[in-house]
């Protein structure tokens, strides 16, 4: 792609976002939301390959319905209230339409089919903005509204949670595994947004960090499948190593990093009497470690089978820029320690 198209297509998709966070009126919101979502479009179609604009058209009529559901329900609440401040939102009606459109432009289930069909007709580098970037302008206003139904977010949360879990098992293409692990993610996310919208920021800053060094890796690797997986022993060794590390981070586990935003949100249901739900919560975890384990053992247990005689066959060194890859790595891992400071920070 031309290098000023592309300049201009990330300026678009970067003042859609910072739009729809700097604006108070719902008609701003929306207008900050459908500018991330044209100048995206672009970057999804740009191999003109029809898997690509297949998912570049699954994606647009999906983003077009919420958006066009988002404007109804603002509309309608102008109407009740007579309010078009995003904060001012009080009758149940135009905050539980909100609230399910940002779910289907999120991806939560069971608005989330739509998702791991996209991200798999993708190539990585697009697949990662659509898993990263594309979910904060929509959170932001989910944190805005501070939705009163509480059953629909926790039910929402809930499914996502499940379904995130379940979906992947089955999988052998890394691109929909980890729209599923994304879509479980973001259920853990709703669970707690409204009883503690700074410890959602945080779980919502380690996953972006965690899916940032994941899709990087498969980058540098070039894989897509779990089976391409086994041949990464030869390309980037030490990377191998650190990989099963990364995707157990993804899971949960302690001492890493990913095990301190899922700790604290159990901790903060618990505290809020909501044990059930806390312990449903921990148990569709283990199901997303099930598939996480997968690829470790794909990657780290396996070696590709080799029957070429004599030396290792030659390879070019990559290209490909280290630096974020090693950053956000390190962070995935290492970054549990300073979680007293993040409850000090939360209670501020």
């Amino acid at each position: 792609m031309n290098p000023y198209i592309l300049s201009a297509l990330l300026f678009g998709l970067g003042l859609g976002t910072t739009l729809t966070f700097a604006s108070s009126h719902w008609l701003l919101a929306w207008m900050g939301l459908e500018m991330n979502t044209l100048a995206i479009i672009p970057l999804m179609a740009q191999h003109h390959h029809p898997r690509a604009v297949e998912a570049t058209t699954k994606y647009f009529l999906t983003q077009a319905t919420g958006a066009a559901m988002l404007l109804f329900a603002s509309t309608t609440n102008a109407w009740l209230t007579g309010q078009w401040d995003i904060q001012q939102m009080s009758h149940p009606l135009p905050i539980t339409m909100i609230t399910l459109a940002l779910a289907l432009k999120m991806g939560l289930a069971p608005l989330h089919s739509w998702l791991p069909e996209v991200i798999q007709g993708l190539d990585l580098t697009t697949g990662l903005i659509l898993s990263t970037w594309q979910k904060l302008a929509p959170f932001a206003l989910l944190l805005q509204i501070q939705p009163t139904n509480t059953t629909l977010l926790v039910a929402l949360g809930l499914a996502s949670a499940l379904v995130g879990g379940w979906g992947g098992l089955n999988q052998t293409q890394l691109r929909k595994i980890l729209a599923y692990s994304s879509i479980a993610h973001l259920g853990w996310m709703t669970l707690v947004v409204q009883y503690s919208p700074s410890l959602t920021l945080l779980a919502l800053l380690t996953y972006l960090l965690m899916t940032l060094s994941t899709f990087l890796v498969f980058k540098l690797n070039s894989s897509t499948t779990i089976n391409t997986l086994a041949t990464s022993w030869a390309k980037a060794p030490a990377l191998t190593a650190l990989t099963p590390l990364l995707l157990l981070s993804l899971g949960g586990l302690p001492p890493l990093t990913g095990f301190m935003p899922k700790w604290l949100i159990l901790q903060e249901l618990t505290k809020q009497d909501l044990a059930t739900i806390a312990t449903f919560a921990a148990l569709t975890a283990l199901l997303s470690l099930y598939f996480y384990l997968r690829l470790s053992y794909a990657m780290a247990l396996t070696m590709s089978p080799n029957n070429t005689t004599g030396t290792t066959p030659w390879r070019f060194p990559s290209s490909q820029v280290t630096l974020p890859l090693a950053v956000s790595t390190t962070a995935t891992l290492l970054l549990l320690p300073l979680a007293p400071a993040a409850t000090a920070l939360l209670t501020l």
